[in-house]
């Protein structure tokens, strides 16, 4: 009998020639073989933590020293937008991470799906080191679930931004209080703002002194709408990523932006040399708070909360902010004192309705046909 492989000595496809039943016994024992040596190198390797981050939370020195202490390897992925996170943790036949960085209103559809398990905070010394408002989860939206001895904590607060006001020096002789300047016919054509329906008409509330900005009521639209009618007229252009605001910012001379991103673009803004400041409203700044959550998958609850409790520590709260131009939790932000009010976000009344609504503003449709079925 033949072997199920005969080689001729020549690198040529067509000299070899399979015995389809040697072969799939000699592939299956392979494959088994490949399969428990797998097995060997992991037991070897020790633990490991997977991890669903976003770009700059967890910097090498950070990761190397995490590694160091625990002699756990940790496979970091990194992500850059909301659905690229879902996409990941919504895959089936489930997560394949242990923990991910993830904001307070995203979370919400996560907790729906049962995709996230309870966060144990006293297994997170370091949280003993955070700013006072960070501790009061009960405080933040979202957060903690249930009452009582049945409330559950399913986020860490870790990183955070305000979306504040940016002014040149030059042109503003003092700082602008008020989210009203975006819309002083003084800075007509000399204003830029984010290009984003969801978080627009969250702003267009904050105008309009309304109780909460995330659920506009029906007869609260028309009004909305007028008023983000108004800010299109008064805006020179909008933008998406935060270098893009930064070049629009240089190239017209702006003098005022609503900075969606926050302290990040103020940082590239000063590194780009020009003169700004930067301003929180006296109604208040809409802001993003990205959380650390353990999914329903964590294999090694030990470890994924000692990895939280790292992301807490001195190094990594340091370098998210001098590295990333970001707000750590542990430490008061550059943007203002710890008495500016910060509403953070939360899932608005309907998303896909805002962003449909704003295209039709962005077009530059009047009111009446912004409103139109």
């Amino acid at each position: 009998m033949r072997d199920s492989i005969i080689y001729d000595g020549r690198m040529d496809a067509r000299s070899f020639q399979f015995n389809p039943v040697l072969g799939r016994l000699r592939m299956a024992w392979v494959l088994g073989l490949l399969l428990a040596l797998m097995s060997l190198q992991g037991a070897l390797a020790g633990p490991r933590l997977r991890v669903l981050a976003w770009p700059g939370y967890v910097e090498p020195e950070v990761l190397r020293e995490f590694e160091k202490k625990t002699g756990a390897k940790v496979e970091l992925t990194v992500i850059d937008s909301d659905e690229a996170l879902w996409q990941k943790l919504n895959a089936k036949p489930g997560p394949a991470f242990d923990l991910f960085a993830v904001n307070t209103a995203e979370l919400q559809r996560y907790i729906a799906a049962g995709l996230v398990r309870e966060v144990n905070r006293r297994l997170i010394p370091n949280t003993a080191q955070q700013l006072p408002r960070f501790r009061d989860l009960a405080a933040i939206p979202g957060l903690v679930h249930g009452q009582g001895e049945r409330a559950l904590v399913f986020g860490i607060p870790f990183a955070y931004a305000e979306m504040g006001l940016i002014y040149d020096r030059r042109q503003f002789k003092e700082p602008p209080t008020s989210i009203h300047a975006l819309w002083d016919p003084q800075w007509r054509g000399k204003v830029i703002a984010y290009n984003g329906g969801s978080h627009n008409f969250s702003l267009a509330a904050l105008a309009l002194g309304l109780p909460t900005p995330f659920k506009l009521p029906a007869d609260m639209k028309p009004r909305a709408v007028d008023k983000l009618v108004d800010l299109r007229r008064n805006v020179l252009s909008f933008y998406g990523q935060p270098e893009e605001s930064v070049r629009m910012f240089q190239r017209h001379g702006a003098a005022l932006m609503y900075a969606n991103y926050g302290m990040q673009q103020f940082q590239l803004l000063k590194a780009a040399g020009v003169d700004v400041g930067y301003a929180i409203p006296k109604e208040g700044a809409l802001a993003w708070l990205d959380c650390w959550a353990l999914t329903s998958a964590a294999a090694d609850l030990a470890l994924s909360h000692a990895w939280i409790d790292h992301l807490l520590g001195k190094q990594a709260s340091a370098l998210l902010v001098s590295r990333q131009g970001l707000a750590s939790t542990t430490a008061e932000s550059a943007a203002g004192a710890s008495s500016a009010k910060l509403l953070w976000l939360e899932p608005v009344e309907d998303a896909a309705a805002r962003e449909t609504l704003w295209a039709r503003i962005r077009s530059g449709d009047r009111a009446a046909k912004v409103l139109a079925p």
